[in-house]
């Protein structure tokens, strides 16, 4: 029986040199995979817009983390609803789609934010790997541990975090061998057969 996995990254593109959502690419293009990656809207700019239709081209999915990454929990409904649709615009500006799921920043959501922001909300197993000095080893341990069919695994393409490349370029053959396919965000929740939009969603597993 089939079983799938989504790798979803957050806190992209880098701004100046994007090498490390670059590098991230390399890997899953050598793998042949897709992930999911939650953008920083303000982060976007000319020069990084290649990596973002790499990406696409690639398989991946390009989703909305928001356009300046703050406490959106402690915000008006009227400045959530500018901080999402700043990013959603910026998205849909270079790739000509809109994002189908919104990544909320910190993981801190409110009842305003569900009246704001359309979407539905996606969390996902943290692995700890937005602590710089979190070793990869450690990051990969808990990576393991929040694996199970229709799981979201929830990473960083931060500024300069390589440790979460060597992480996942150990985990991705250990979950090959486990039978596990690595899909995009859309065909979790296709293939899986859920209906990603229920009422205050903030999904981690689909089963």
């Amino acid at each position: 029986m089939a079983k799938y996995l989504c790798l979803s990254f957050d806190d992209g593109p880098n701004l100046g040199d994007d090498k490390t959502m670059n590098n991230m690419l390399d890997y899953l293009e050598a793998e042949k995979i897709p992930a999911s990656f939650f953008l920083i809207g303000n982060k976007i700019n000319e020069k990084n817009k290649k990596v973002i239709l790499r990406a696409l081209s690639l398989g991946c999915d390009i989703q909305n983390h928001s356009w300046t990454h703050p406490a959106m929990a402690e915000m008006s409904e009227d400045a959530i609803r500018e901080e999402f649709q700043k990013c959603d615009d910026a998205v849909f500006e270079i790739t000509g789609k809109r994002p189908e799921f919104f990544r909320p920043p910190y993981i801190s959501v409110a009842d305003q934010m569900y009246k704001a922001i359309p979407l539905p909300f996606i969390c996902g197993h943290g692995c700890r790997d937005w602590e710089a000095d979190f070793p990869a080893e450690e990051r990969l341990k808990l990576m393991v541990e929040g694996t199970k069919d229709g799981a979201i695994l929830l990473l960083h393409v931060s500024e300069n975090n390589a440790a979460t490349l060597e992480a996942v370029k150990k985990y991705v053959p250990m979950m090959k061998k486990e039978g596990y396919t690595f899909v995009n965000l859309p065909d979790l929740f296709r293939l899986e057969n859920v209906n990603p939009k229920v009422e205050k969603s903030l999904w981690t597993f689909l089963k």
